[in-house]
């Protein structure tokens, strides 16, 4: 069909043109945009000073990761308690009321373009600055299961164990059914097309057959290789790399469960095991640290590195097996120091430890316990 437009309408076909050019740039603009809301606005809340413990809170949960987003609000997942926000000075808590898929929160990403990502028992869930909304992983993940303990066929393979975003944009996504990736500049959907599986790129190189499932940690290096830390079983595939082109695995002493990974100030990796402690790779030998008094190194869980230098190892040791054995080390280069109850914790089986940008220390224990370490004295926020 043919149109034709007269001298009198030319000025309005150019103004709509000039319209839709205008709306179709903006819309280029956007980022990102959830195509489904699954929650109203989220109503205000009140916060607390402090996480309140109840009495149904069990000494199996606890605030399990953390992330400081670009406001300076502080995130704390839990294993129960679904997620809260510190914002200086009161904690918000968040659960599946609030549109959360579930709340075992066990990793935390904030994406290039401010969107809060949470790694559930039951896929992702975003949180938009106003919703939280729930994102589908593929179809072939296996139903929910009514058992949430972490070692469930079902919750494992659905738990998002762990997420990054990498340099170009890509975020990645840990699973206990492997790795997934999703390129953030898209559209996200609640639907699951916007994901790809890592393992089926047909330019991967994979000779050892590595699955990647039970991937508890990831990092991109300096030099941009990814590395991925499985974890407990189906995982026990050792530290992986991937350089863009090759995956391999490396299990040093026939370690295969690695449970944190970090990159130090001179270009190390440091990374937890799940029974040989703290291991150095120094980009040609792993060498595994030498632990302070006291310590089994089945224990250890978790290491960061401050702007000091200092080295910090948590570990899990708790009351229920040997209460001495539990606590924080810092390590200055020659000596350790070991904080536990005796400096205000409440028990000393610790799991999480995070640096905040105004160089405090944040710990957490079991049965919900959270402290701030700002160098002299430890600081509880749970009651």
């Amino acid at each position: 069909m043919n149109l034709v437009f007269s001298k009198k309408s030319k000025p309005i076909y150019y103004l709509l043109f000039v319209l839709v050019f205008i709306s179709s740039c903006n819309g280029q603009e956007k980022t990102k945009q959830l195509t489904e809301k699954v929650s109203e606005p989220m109503p205000i809340k009140i916060g607390e000073p402090k996480i309140i413990i109840n009495k149904a809170t069990s000494e199996y949960k606890s605030v399990y990761c953390s992330l400081q987003d670009k406001a300076g609000n502080i995130w704390f997942g839990t294993t129960g308690e679904g997620v809260y926000r510190f914002d200086g000075k009161l904690f918000t808590q968040y659960t599946v009321k609030d549109g959360l898929s579930h709340n075992n929160i066990y990793s935390i990403l904030e994406d290039k373009a401010g969107y809060i990502w949470f790694g559930t028992t039951d896929g992702i869930s975003i949180y938009d600055g106003k919703h939280i909304s729930k994102v589908k992983l593929p179809e072939n993940y296996t139903p929910s299961s009514n058992n949430d303990w972490y070692g469930n066929e079902n919750a494992t393979k659905k738990t998002v164990w762990s997420l990054l975003q990498d340099k170009n944009g890509t975020i990645w996504i840990g699973t206990g059914d492997g790795i997934f990736c999703c390129d953030a500049s898209t559209e996200l959907s609640v639907n699951s097309k916007i994901f790809t599986r890592f393992l089926e790129n047909y330019l991967l190189v994979n000779k050892e057959g590595l699955h990647l499932k039970m991937v508890d940690c990831m990092l991109e290096d300096k030099s941009g290789n990814m590395w991925f830390g499985s974890g407990m079983p189906p995982g026990m595939e050792g530290l992986c790399r991937y350089d863009g082109k090759t995956l391999v695995s490396f299990k040093p002493e026939n370690e295969g469960w690695i449970r944190n990974i970090i990159e130090t100030k001179n270009g190390d990796l440091l990374f937890t095991t799940r029974r040989k402690g703290v291991c150095r790779y120094d980009g040609k030998n792993f060498t595994y640290v030498t632990h302070p008094k006291g310590v089994i190194p089945s224990s250890m869980m978790s290491c960061l590195e401050d702007t000091k230098g200092n080295t910090w190892f948590t570990s899990d040791y708790g009351k229920q097996i040997n209460d001495t054995l539990g606590g924080v080390w810092k390590y200055d280069g020659k000596t350790y120091t070991k904080y536990t109850a005796k400096d205000g914790l409440t028990n000393n089986s610790v799991f999480m430890i995070f640096k905040d940008r105004d160089e405090n220390i944040w710990i957490s224990t079991r049965n919900m316990g959270l402290y701030r370490f700002d160098g002299k004295q430890f600081t509880s926020f749970s009651e």
